[in-house]
């Protein structure tokens, strides 16, 4: 992976590759590339934007920002154990509209993932892609499986993982959670 990301400067936008810019099931284009510390400012405006509901599903909490401390820990990242992307609208690559990551597990080959999608542009096929972007980073890091845990009326997000190929196993310490689980090898 290139890393030069790490040492550009604020202003300075890698260009992402082709293959990493997606088109929407409504018509719309967003390019994918690695989270950047430089990038804490907008994905506070991106936590901050989202509504109290998408909140609550992504962090299971009803926060209304990060705290600088979670912010730290959500955007300063080795983009090796804790691996992260975001999507930015081509017209407007400035914003991010979603946010997808899994970070390994200590001593393991699985990871847990999140993502978040914009309300907005919620149910236009970002999020199933974002996971199948994940999978294949995964799989292509030796990562085993990738593990995520949804609340149990968070039915988008289910529908998705079972579209993505995933299935729901029981959540081992949470009645409110199931655990969605992505196997990466065949």
């Amino acid at each position: 992976m290139d890393m030069r990301w790490l040492t550009a400067p604020h202003r300075v936008r890698l260009p992402a590759p082709p293959d990493d810019r997606l088109e929407l099931n409504d018509g719309r284009r967003v390019s994918l590339r690695p989270l950047t510390p430089q990038d804490a400012d907008a994905e506070q405006h991106f936590v901050r934007s989202l509504s109290t509901a998408s909140r609550v599903r992504r962090f299971h909490i009803g926060i209304r920002e990060l705290s600088p401390e979670t912010l730290r820990a959500l955007t300063q990242i080795d983009q090796r154990r804790h691996v992260a992307l975001v999507a930015q609208p081509e017209d407007d690559p400035a914003l991010i509209v979603a946010d997808a990551r899994y970070v390994l597990l200590d001593d393991s080959d699985e990871a847990e993932f999140a993502i978040a999608v914009a309300d907005e542009w919620q149910g236009a096929g970002l999020g199933g892609q974002l996971v199948q972007r994940l999978l294949e980073h995964a799989r292509r890091h030796g990562v085993r499986a990738l593990f995520g845990d949804v609340l149990h009326d968070n039915h988008r997000m289910i529908a998705m993982v079972r579209e993505a190929g995933g299935r729901f196993v029981r959540h081992p310490g949470d009645a409110t959670l199931t655990r969605a689980r992505f196997e990466t090898t065949p």
